[in-house]
């Protein structure tokens, strides 16, 4: 049942999300009402886990992760690809961080219905809601300098052949370029999948 409920859920939030490049949201707001994540505070993230939000794990940060955050970011600014290279670095970072708290850290990429439910465990919903989280917290801190976080997007509602897939967005200020920064299709604590949406969309991956 767990499994149907997923693909269900699924579906409908890829009827919701997906569409043409003109009706990406700038702002994440759509996708908090739509699905069950919730936005950073000051020194919280709520990291979605069990497929599709079900569950929540309040994480609570320090100082040393501000201090990892500030210099993983601010050690390659020079231009907007050397950014988006640093933010996969800032999502590794705290995949690996929260992943023993969360029971996410044994985590594995891809399409796996036979965990749906378990905690700990990650469908692309909980990855996308989860990476953009880390960087709407990078955002609120004034650590981005060529991108703004975007509302993550789906591809994908059966009818095409594609499984419905998640993604979280970045938006480059000067260009305006969209970027997909997509972690579910890796293992926890590697680093994620980065390239422009329009290509993202694009793709057809074996069982997606």
């Amino acid at each position: 049942m767990g499994n149907w409920s997923t693909r269900i859920s699924m579906l409908v939030i890829a009827g919701f999300l997906s569409g043409c490049m003109a009706q990406i949201a700038p702002t994440p707001e759509r996708w908090i009402k739509t699905t069950k994540m919730r936005a950073p505070s000051d020194s919280t993230l709520y990291i979605c886990h069990a497929f599709g939000c079900k569950l929540s794990y309040a994480f609570k940060t320090n100082q040393d992760d501000l201090d990892a955050m500030t210099k993983i970011l601010t050690n390659d600014q020079e231009n907007a690809e050397q950014e988006r290279k640093a933010m996969g670095k800032l999502i590794q970072y705290f995949e690996v961080r929260v992943g023993p708290s969360v029971g996410s850290d044994k985590d594995k990429g891809g399409l796996d219905l036979h965990n749906s439910g378990t905690p700990g465990q990650m469908d692309c919903i909980d990855e996308a809601s989860n990476t953009t989280s880390y960087l709407l917290f990078a955002q609120q801190k004034g650590l981005l300098k060529h991108h703004t976080v975007s509302s993550p997007v789906a591809r994908g509602f059966f009818l095409d052949g594609r499984y419905p897939h998640a993604s979280a967005v970045v938006k480059q200020k000067i260009s305006d370029s969209l970027y997909a920064i997509d972690s579910w299709v890796k293992d926890n604590g590697e680093f994620p999948v980065i390239k422009p949406l329009d290509e993202w969309f694009a793709e057809r991956p074996q069982g997606l």
